[in-house]
C-alpha cells in the first residue's frame, strides 16, 4: 500500500496542572525534514521527539507544533528581584534629596514597574510526568497523521493503477501501428518511383527492397516497446509495495519518458505520433502524482 507525504494529525492531554496539545502537518519534500516548535523550557525533549517521528516517516517535510500551558488551577511561583528594587528605592531617595522633596516610592509604585524588571516567574525544572505525556501525545497525533497519509496513499494507488492501464492500452496500439509505418513507406515509395519512371518501365525490386529495409531498420521501435512493457511491470510492482517507493517511481517515469520520446523521434505516421502525445500526457500525470508518494 502506498503512503502519501501529505497529512495532518492532532492530539491533546492534561496532566499535572498542564495541558498539552500537539499538531503535526506533513507535506511533500525530497527528504525527511522535521521541524519541532515547543516552549523553550521543554527544548530538551526535542531530539527524542524528532527520532520518534523519523521512525515512522522516511520522506516529507514534517512540522510539529507543541503547545504546553498551565491550567487555571496551577499557581505560578514568582521571584522578587530584591537588588533591583533596593536600587530603585536608593535612586529615589537621592533624587528626593537633591530636589528637596520628601515624597518616597510606595509599594504601589514598585509593583507598577514592569514585571520583567521587579517580578519574574521562576523557571522550574521540566516535570518528567509532563515529558512522558508530551511523548505520548505526539505518538497519538503521529498515529492519526499516518492514518491520513495511508488513506490518501490508497487513493493515489488506485489512480496510478488506472493510469497504468491507459498506458498499457496505448502501448498495445503502438505495437499494432508500428508495422504499418514500414508498409506505408513501401507503398508511398513505390508510388513515387512509378511517377518518376517512364510509362511502362518497372522499378528495380531489389533496390526498392533495400531502401525499405534500411528505412525499417532506422524507424524500428521494437526495442523501445519491449523496454516500455518491462517498465510497466516494474511500475505495477512498485505501486503494490508497502514501503517508501516515491523516488523509485519518479526515476522509472523518467526512463519511460525517454523511451516514449525516442518512439516519437522515430515516428513518421500521424496515428503513431498521436499515441506518443497521449502517452506523454499520461506519464506527466503519473509524475505529478509520484511527487506525493513517500
Amino acid at each position: 500500500m502506498l503512503t502519501s507525504m501529505t497529512g495532518f494529525g492532532q492530539a491533546q492531554r492534561s496532566v499535572s496542572d498542564y495541558r498539552v496539545q500537539v499538531e503535526i502537518r506533513s507535506v511533500n519534500h525530497r527528504y525527511c525534514e522535521v521541524a519541532i516548535r515547543l516552549p523553550r523550557e521543554w527544548a530538551s525533549y526535542e531530539e527524542s521527539l524528532k527520532k520518534t517521528i523519523q521512525q515512522s516517516i522516511s520522506r516529507g517535510r514534517v512540522d510539529v507544533y507543541i503547545h504546553i500551558e498551565r491550567t487555571s488551577a496551577a499557581l505560578t511561583a514568582v521571584e522578587v528581584n530584591w537588588p533591583l528594587i533596593e536600587g530603585y528605592r536608593e535612586a529615589a531617595r537621592q533624587v528626593a534629596g537633591r530636589l528637596g522633596v520628601r515624597e518616597e516610592l510606595s509599594l504601589k509604585d514598585l509593583l507598577s514597574l514592569p514585571d520583567s524588571v521587579v517580578l519574574r516567574e521562576q523557571e522550574s525544572e521540566p516535570d518528567d510526568r509532563v515529558g512522558r505525556e508530551i511523548a505520548a501525545c505526539l505518538e497519538e497525533a503521529l498515529s492519526r497523521l499516518m492514518a491520513m497519509r495511508r488513506n490518501e496513499g490508497a487513493h493515489l494507488q488506485s489512480d496510478l493503477l488506472a493510469k497504468l492501464e491507459i498506458l498499457k492500452d496505448l502501448h498495445r496500439r503502438m505495437s499494432i501501428e508500428a508495422p504499418r509505418v514500414v508498409a506505408d513507406y513501401r507503398n508511398k515509395l513505390r508510388e513515387r518511383i512509378a511517377e518518376l519512371l517512364p510509362d511502362g518501365e518497372k522499378p528495380d525490386e531489389n533496390r526498392l527492397a533495400l531502401e525499405v529495409a534500411l528505412f525499417a531498420d532506422k524507424c524500428s521501435i521494437d526495442e523501445e516497446l519491449t523496454r516500455l512493457g518491462s517498465h510497466f511491470q516494474q511500475l505495477r510492482s512498485l505501486i503494490e509495495l508497502s514501503e517508501p517507493v516515491g523516488r523509485r517511481i519518479d526515476f522509472l517515469i523518467q526512463e519511460m519518458n525517454r523511451e516514449v520520446n525516442t518512439i516519437g523521434s522515430k515516428a513518421n505516421q500521424a496515428e503513431l505520433i498521436a499515441l506518443v502525445v497521449a502517452a506523454k500526457s499520461e506519464l506527466e500525470k503519473i509524475r505529478e502524482q509520484a511527487q506525493n508518494i513517500e
